[in-house]
């Protein structure tokens, strides 16, 4: 379970368990399989991936990005969210398109959704990257860069009690948030495939949604095979 993404995966403030969907999603798995559950946490997507060779998970929360997909085998995704863009609020960068200029620096979670969206699409800006969201955004503004790329629902959240930043206007990536498992587990991926179009199609996604106040997020349509 990763909650540096607050779609994905709220905590509270004094620790605990965590919730949200992706909780709701494997508590749901595991009841159905007969199984207990075991949830493991990381402090950012990228470590999830990270820890993928040491065994220590078997099902994943992730968007599907093409270098995970090497190694995790995806489901179709169960949710859409946005990734974007925060610069300063006197910034002269005004649209998505401006950011990929040379001599701009963009803070990213180091090995997030959009760190490697952005690794293969942007021609010109800098990025610099950080070990969580959670650091990289407040980062963002002590190192004085000139934007921060995220999950456009932490932007604004930490946006509503920073007057000093904007969140962009719309976005650079759609994020395609789809559960997986270590390539090579070819029934339970097949498993989970149908798991996952099940639960969009029952409201099982969306209630989850509304349940942890996420009503920004989308869920993915059916998958087209």
């Amino acid at each position: 379970i990763n909650v540096s993404n607050i779609v994905l995966a709220q905590r509270d403030p004094a620790g605990g368990e965590p919730h949200g969907i992706t909780v709701d999603l494997a508590r749901e798995l595991a009841r159905r399989l007969g199984v207990g559950i075991e949830l493991v946490i990381f402090q950012s997507a990228g470590r999830v991936t990270d820890a993928l060779k040491s065994g220590v998970w078997d099902i994943a929360f992730l968007a599907n990005e093409p270098v995970r997909a090497a190694v995790i085998d995806f489901t179709a995704p169960y949710v859409l969210i946005e990734g974007t863009y925060m610069v300063p609020v006197d910034s002269a960068l005004q649209t998505i398109a401006d950011v990929d200029r040379a001599g701009v620096r963009i803070a990213v979670a180091r090995g997030s959704a959009y760190d490697l969206y952005l690794t293969r699409t942007l021609k010109n800006a800098t990025l610099v990257r950080y070990a969580t969201a959670s650091l990289a955004v407040p980062q963002f503004v002590v190192d004085k860069l000139e934007a921060a790329a995220g999950v456009k629902q932490p932007l604004m959240l930490f946006a509503k009690t920073h007057p000093d930043v904007r969140v962009m206007d719309g976005r650079f990536q759609l994020i395609a948030e789809a559960m997986g498992t270590p390539r090579g587990r070819d029934i339970g991926a097949r498993y989970l495939r149908g798991f996952v179009e099940e639960m969009k199609a029952t409201g099982f996604v969306a209630d989850a949604l509304k349940r942890s106040n996420q009503p920004d997020a989308t869920v993915a349509p059916p998958a087209e095979n």
